[in-house]
């Protein structure tokens, strides 16, 4: 979900720090700060110390990139199959951690119809 928000706030801001992660989400800063350490001791993130300005590695962009693909093929099957954006929102981003890579080719192939 971070490395996902992460690059969706890259799109429209310069910089993105942890702080507006929290504010995208609705989370604790001490929840997100919690999660952008996790991120970075996995190597897909750094943090400038200066300016607390987050950057994907390139091992973190690929997987921001893998995740967000996900949600948008997901986001598109659900609303195809007559759900709202907003209920198809919310469903693909639950959906996409445990669905498997067998049955997003599934559900790209349908929404590529």
């Amino acid at each position: 979900m971070y490395l996902e928000t992460i690059l969706r706030l890259g799109q429209s801001k310069s910089a993105v720090r942890s702080v507006d992660v929290a504010d995208e989400l609705g989370y604790a800063k001490s929840s997100v700060s919690r999660g952008i350490n996790l991120l970075k001791d996995k190597g897909y993130i750094s943090v400038n110390a200066a300016t607390g300005a987050i950057s994907f590695t390139q091992e973190g962009r690929r997987r921001a990139e893998a995740v967000y693909e996900r949600h948008r093929i997901l986001t598109a099957a659900l609303i195809k199959l007559g759900a709202g954006r907003a209920l198809a929102e919310e469903n693909a981003c639950r959906i996409e951690h445990v669905v498997s890579g067998e049955l997003m080719d599934i559900f790209k192939k349908f929404v590529e119809e």
